[in-house]
């Protein structure tokens, strides 16, 4: 039994490392030890199982499907014979790796850290930048826990994700602007100067996408790769800009100066989700830690569900 586990031990951190000397090192073996389990395996199954490629050791479909049956042997393994240690929030040590756009760290990270300071008290959290093609990897081989907000190309059947809440869009000008009062019409958006953000996270293209639909066109005056300026661009000018709902009401409260409008068009709401990988959907620490999630970011405990105008 213990050589079976130690070929399926093979197979799973072939998989994660890629290579076959990182692989070897994660297992505490020698290279030509890896080496001749990977040739036992390939000759038993008839499959090569991992060909080599430009980006390091790649299953084949056979060996994709062995990988998978490994994966959950090794849990199983883990939890009914070894018993999975619970995670104890109160007193282990952990650090939670998060990835968010720079308005996802804006709208979730206060929440999170002042409810992790009374339930995990000696946790740390990471927010990390992640392309979007390397998220699915990133939470596969454990670099990420969650990806949270609007990721709509976050998917596939080794990915979990859970709605949390969605948002729509709000428009942003200064309080005391000469042309817009406690509404702004579409004629005044359609004349106004805008600020338009093209930033890295993906809600914006939500609303340009549905302006390229509807060919409504802005005059732009203003183009931006990030959030973090427009506040005092808007409070210190005439222009105008459309953003998520949580991201207006957050500006308005912290900056001031700033109403928050409803927009002229109907422009289609985003849901923002959690996403983890298959992998770790039984790992004691990640079930808690999607559990506090959820619990703090949801519908019926959406604090920006009811948009008021806001006067700076």
């Amino acid at each position: 039994m213990k050589d079976d586990l130690n070929l399926i031990r093979v197979l799973v951190a072939l998989d994660q490392h890629r290579r076959v000397g990182l692989a070897a090192r994660a297992l505490g073996i020698t290279q030509p030890g890896l080496s001749n389990a990977l040739k036992r395996l390939r000759a038993t199954h008839d499959d090569p199982l991992f060909v080599r490629s430009p980006r390091g050791m790649q299953p084949t479909p056979k060996g994709q499907q062995l990988v998978d049956a490994a994966r959950e042997m090794l849990e199983l393994y883990k939890t009914r014979m070894l018993g999975d240690s619970a995670f104890v929030p109160e007193s282990t040590p952990a650090e939670f790796r998060l990835a968010m756009s720079d308005v996802g760290e804006m709208v979730f990270l206060p929440r999170i850290i002042e409810h992790l300071r009374v339930h995990a008290p000696q946790a740390t959290v990471r927010c990390a930048v992640v392309p979007p093609s390397e998220l699915t990897v990133a939470l596969e081989d454990g670099r990420l826990d969650l990806a949270i907000g609007y990721f709509p190309d976050l998917s596939g059947g080794n990915i979990f994700q859970q709605k949390l809440f969605s948002h729509g869009f709000v428009c942003l000008v200064r309080a005391n602007h000469p042309l817009v009062g406690r509404k702004v019409t579409r004629r005044q958006f359609l004349e106004l100067g805008h600020a338009a953000v093209h930033a890295e996270g993906r809600s914006q293209e939500v609303l340009e996408q549905y302006l390229r639909r509807k060919r409504i066109r802005r005059r732009v005056v203003l183009d931006v790769p990030h959030f973090m300026s427009i506040p005092y661009v808007i409070a210190s000018s005439d222009l105008i800009v459309t953003v998520p709902l949580a991201v207006g009401t957050a500006f308005a409260s912290t900056v001031g100066r700033l109403k928050v409008l409803d927009a002229p068009f109907d422009i289609p709401r985003f849901d923002l989700k959690q996403h983890w990988h298959r992998r770790f959907h039984k790992d004691s620490r990640s079930r808690w830690l999607r559990s506090q999630i959820s619990q703090l970011f949801n519908e019926k405990t959406d604090e920006w569900r009811e948009l008021k105008a806001v006067d700076g």
